[in-house]
């Protein structure tokens, strides 16, 4: 089940990749520019700008150019996060070609980012409203904090699981509220179904940052384009392996060979996906009353549908450990 296979959607997202480019494009500067078409041009989901599009219909709302320029927005405040998330880690690659921090230094990826960023900002208050820019606003200001408590707890052994869901409504799943949030707004939906669908978006979101923690030490070799433990490398203890660690308190004694060497798969596994469910039951529960139900009844199956991708992805790894 994709959003971005639906008809309507698809056609919204050609639409809003125009946008983007536009958006992205449009600096004084040649370069700058070039260096954000690039971040823009380098693939993705693009599973926030369609969250953004679905949420509109849901509601009856025509994909209108507000709409467009919102889930555009949404897009190219995540483009500009992940080129400050490559600049802090010091990755040399995304998708498989080479940062900006890696070809342009550090400096220039910096400020590429933040006109990304601001870029967005200025979209969301000159052509969609107010209201929708000011959550743009306070969702950058969130971006923020939560990378912050990453970086403050990197290599803390004592890391507690309340900081790192702390840290991932952050850094990723406020951006995905958000994602719901302002096409609620621009669909002038009432202000319980805008909490209501905020909510969905954040549950959505933390899946998505928790699956994806769980790939980083479940999925198959190579199949997530970084090297097992890559995170673990970074020092940063995900929600999975602070789970495990409460049901062995040694787990982070030792180097990433040996955390991981002491890692039950299996068991991760089965655990994650267990406590990521709850999130989709609560995910689901919070969706309101929607006009189209086409739109609504993909919106109500996408949270279980992705855990069923990651489910399938990890499969054979949790098979090999307890065969």
């Amino acid at each position: 089940m994709h959003l971005q296979s639906t008809p309507a959607i698809a056609d919204g997202l050609r639409k809003v990749e125009s946008t983007v480019a536009r958006l992205g494009g449009s600096s004084a500067l040649p370069a700058i520019n070039e260096a954000a078409e690039r971040v823009i041009h380098a693939g993705g989901k693009r599973l926030r700008p369609a969250l953004t599009l679905a949420t509109a219909l849901a509601f009856g709302k025509r994909l209108d150019r507000r709409i467009i320029t919102a889930a555009a927005c949404v897009e190219l405040i995540h483009a500009g996060s992940l080129v400050h998330d490559d600049l802090m880690d010091g990755a040399t690659q995304r998708r498989g070609i080479p940062t900006l921090n890696a070809d342009l230094g550090r400096n220039k990826a910096l400020v590429i980012g933040d006109f990304m960023l601001a870029r967005a900002g200025l979209a969301a208050v000159t052509a969609v409203s107010r209201p929708v820019a000011e959550v743009f606003a306070a969702t950058t200001v969130e971006l923020a904090e939560g990378q912050f408590l990453e970086t403050a707890d990197l290599f803390n052994r004592e890391r507690t699981q309340e900081a790192a869901l702390r840290s991932i409504t952050g850094k990723t799943a406020a951006l995905f509220r958000a994602s719901c949030l302002v096409a609620a707004i621009c669909a002038r939906a009432e202000t319980e179904d805008r909490r209501r669908m905020a909510v969905y978006g954040e549950r959505f979101g933390l899946i998505f940052q928790i699956l994806d923690d769980l790939l980083d030490l479940a999925a198959p070799a190579g199949r997530v384009g970084k090297p097992t433990g890559h995170d673990l490398a970074q020092g940063v203890y995900t929600l999975p392996i602070l789970r495990a660690r409460a049901r062995d308190p040694h787990l982070l004694d030792g180097d990433v060979n040996a955390i991981l060497a002491k890692l039950n798969t299996a068991e991760i596994v089965e655990d994650t996906l267990a406590y990521c469910r709850e999130l989709a039951d609560e995910a689901t529960a919070a969706l309101p009353a929607l006009r189209e139900q086409d739109i609504a009844a993909t919106l109500r199956g996408l949270p279980h549908a992705y855990l069923d991708q990651v489910s399938e992805l990890t499969r054979r790894t949790t098979l090999r450990q307890v065969g």
